[in-house]
């Protein structure tokens, strides 16, 4: 196996975690199986014991699988991680692995709507308090905790709008009361954003995203301290078996040897795009991690090494113009994914966020206007007179 040495992200991201077989390839191999032979009886016996390192079953680790996450270890600075078959099952994995019956968790409202199901209907059904605040003040965390407070959620950036949370004076919080802190860290990635050097305990990740980034197949990481997942992830992990296909690890593995130079480009784009919209007399509000009128512009400063590939923006007009808007597009295409080397655009009220009510929307900053843009790897001139085109349209 190569070792990981203390590389730079982009060689880390084409040989960390590398296991070759006898016959030495080159591209990573795909294990393609379920089950593992042993020569012995006693081998069996030993392995079961935790007595011999090898791979027993696929649902708990498979060789291709664990490639993916040790280069993933290797980008985060983790000491461990599980990969799971989507976002969505690291997320719910996380959470749920880390809390019981009795306890209460405190979460950023500024959630991707799966995210915030789990949190506010899924979690109660099994005894788990909740409560959802805004949590760009710390302020809100500090009056939402109560004794029986266990962990603390969030996303940063947010999905749609971009919010930006202070993710170590929330770390700061939970370690004073012995809390643990889980980031969801899609939006910023793991090379633009470090939650476990900012204080975070657990990190996840939808792998679908930027990770995969050309649209081929689902996934999902889950990062920690072994510690952590020995105690709380492992059997959780192993008896309800979300785990990721060794195709699709092989798949993502492939994707992180070109992850640096796709989220350079689609930041830079996106920066320009940013720029190009907030002068534009059709767009009422804009939002991007890079620019100086970010709301927590100081936060990003802080905590971000970069801007994002992502933008919210909202079009005058409402509904009816954004829908125009998105219509008039050529270039960029009508789809809830985001991170992908195409560039796609979200209208969240009536897709990722549909299920939310009208009040709740509107708390978030999600109006009918708004709309997510997520930046591809297209030539951006071309992006430009697409977008220009577009919003003449929407008028």
């Amino acid at each position: 196996m190569t070792k990981t040495r203390n590389w730079k992200h982009q060689t880390a991201l084409v040989h960390g975690g590398t296991l070759r077989s006898g016959f030495g390839e080159t591209a990573e191999a795909m294990y393609l199986t379920q089950g593992y032979v042993y020569e012995t009886a006693q081998a069996a016996e030993a392995r079961f014991k935790g007595e011999e390192p090898g791979f027993i079953y696929s649902r708990y680790a498979n060789p291709t699988v664990d490639m993916f996450e040790k280069r993933m270890c290797a980008l985060e600075g983790a000491e461990d991680a599980r990969a799971t078959a989507s976002g969505m099952a690291a997320v719910s994995a996380a959470l749920l692995c880390s809390v019981k019956a009795g306890d209460h968790i405190v979460a950023a409202r500024a959630l991707f709507g799966s995210c915030r199901w789990v949190v506010e209907t899924l979690a109660p059904r099994y005894g788990i308090e909740a409560t959802l605040i805004d949590g760009t003040d710390i302020a809100n965390w500090e009056k939402a905790v109560k004794p029986n407070t266990k962990l603390f959620f969030l996303e940063s950036p947010t999905n749609p709008t971009l919010e930006v949370v202070d993710i170590t004076a929330v770390a700061a919080l939970a370690q004073s009361i012995g809390a643990r802190v889980i980031v969801d860290n899609v939006f910023a990635t793991p090379l633009q954003q470090k939650p476990l050097q900012l204080g975070a305990h657990v990190v996840v990740y939808s792998a679908t995203k930027h990770i995969d980034g050309q649209g081929r197949c689902l996934g999902g990481v889950i990062l920690s301290d072994k510690k952590w997942i020995d105690e709380n992830l492992h059997d959780y992990f192993r008896h309800t078996g979300p785990s990721l296909s060794p195709f699709n690890a092989w798949t993502l593995l492939k994707g992180l040897e070109t992850l640096p130079l796709r989220v350079r480009q689609q930041t830079e784009s996106a920066g320009k795009i940013a720029d190009f919209l907030a002068g534009r007399p059709e767009i009422a509000r804009l939002i991007y991690p890079g620019r100086a009128d970010h709301p927590q512009a100081d936060i990003v400063k802080k905590q971000m090494s970069g801007g994002s590939t992502l933008i919210c923006l909202d079009v005058k007009g409402g509904k009816q113009a954004a829908f125009a808007f998105q219509n008039a597009l050529d270039i960029v295409l009508i789809s809830n994914n985001l991170g992908d080397a195409k560039s796609l655009i979200t209208h969240p009220a009536t897709t990722t966020h549909k299920n939310l009510s009208d009040e709740a929307r509107a708390e978030l900053g999600i109006g009918p206007g708004t709309l997510r843009l997520s930046v591809g790897l297209e030539d951006a001139d071309d992006l430009l007179a697409d977008i220009d085109e577009a919003l003449k349209a929407a008028k």
